[in-house]
C-alpha cells in the first residue's frame, strides 16, 4: 500500500485529509511538527510527503532542506499564503509541487496521484517495463530506468519533476520547448501550474549542474519564447 506522510500543526487538516487520503487507498501517517516529521521521515521514508510551511519548531522550507540532504523523496508542499515566494523558495529546494490553501480535496488528490506516477520511475527494478533507456548528450547521461543523471561522470541528484523537465530538453538539443510543453511534460494534464513554476524548476536545475560544473551552460533562455538545451 502507498504511504504518504501528511505534516500539518493545524488537526483539522490532518484528520481531513488523512480521510480522504484513506478512501483513496492511501496508508497516511500524520504528524503535527517539523522535528517530529524529519525525523520519522529519515527514518521511515513514506512514498510520498505532503508538508505544511508554517509549522511550530520547524517549518516546511527547513523541513525540505534537511530532506534534500540525503533523499530524493517525492514532496508536495502546503501554503496558506498568497505570498509567491514560498513556492518559489518551495520549489527552489526541490519540492515537486505546491498546492495553495484553500484547496479541494480534489485538487490534492490529483496532485498526489501525478507526482506519484512521476516517482515510478524511481523505484521500477532496471530492465522492468522493456530496454533500459540511457540518454547521452555530450556530457549528459539520464538513465531513464534507473533516475540517475551525471554531468561529466559526476552525479547530479534530481527530483521526479526536474528529471522529467531536463529530459524533455535534451531529448532535441537546440529545439526551443515553451513552458507549455514543459509544463505538459511534467505534469498531469488536470493539474494546473503557472509559468513561474517552471522558470522555478529551470532556476533549481541550473544551480544543481554549476554546483559539479560552474561552467554550466546547457539549458539556456530564450526570453518570452522558452527553453533549449545545447549539447556540449
Amino acid at each position: 500500500m502507498t504511504t504518504i506522510a501528511l505534516v500539518d500543526d493545524d488537526r483539522n487538516i490532518l484528520s481531513s485529509l488523512s480521510m480522504a487520503l484513506e478512501q483513496e487507498g492511501f496508508h497516511v501517517r500524520t504528524y503535527s511538527d517539523g522535528v517530529t516529521a524529519l525525523s520519522a521521515l529519515q527514518a521511515t521514508p513514506p512514498s510520498l510527503a505532503i508538508l505544511d510551511i508554517k509549522m511550530p519548531r520547524m517549518d516546511g522550507h527547513e523541513v525540505l532542506k534537511r530532506l534534500r540532504q540525503s533523499s530524493d523523496l517525492p514532496v508536495i508542499f502546503l501554503t496558506s499564503k498568497d505570498d509567491e515566494i514560498d513556492e518559489v523558495v518551495g520549489l527552489s529546494l526541490g519540492a515537486d509541487d505546491y498546492i495553495t490553501k484553500p484547496f479541494s480535496q480534489r485538487t490534492l488528490l490529483q496532485r498526489v496521484r501525478a507526482v506519484l506516477r512521476r516517482a515510478e520511475a524511481r523505484s521500477a527494478p532496471p530492465g522492468a517495463g522493456g530496454p533500459r533507456e540511457v540518454m547521452v548528450r555530450g556530457k549528459l547521461v539520464l538513465d531513464q530506468q534507473r533516475h540517475s543523471c551525471t554531468w561529466d561522470g559526476k552525479d547530479v541528484q534530481l527530483t521526479v519533476t526536474e528529471f522529467l523537465i531536463l529530459q524533455s530538453l535534451a531529448q532535441r538539443p537546440g529545439i526551443v520547448k515553451s513552458r507549455d510543453n514543459l509544463m505538459d511534460t511534467a505534469y498531469d494534464d488536470q493539474v494546473y501550474v503557472d509559468d513561474r513554476t517552471i522558470d522555478s524548476h529551470i532556476k533549481r536545475l541550473r544551480k544543481k549542474f554549476k554546483q559539479v560544473d560552474d561552467s554550466f551552460d546547457s539549458i539556456q533562455t530564450l526570453y518570452g519564447v522558452g527553453y533549449k538545451y545545447v549539447e556540449v
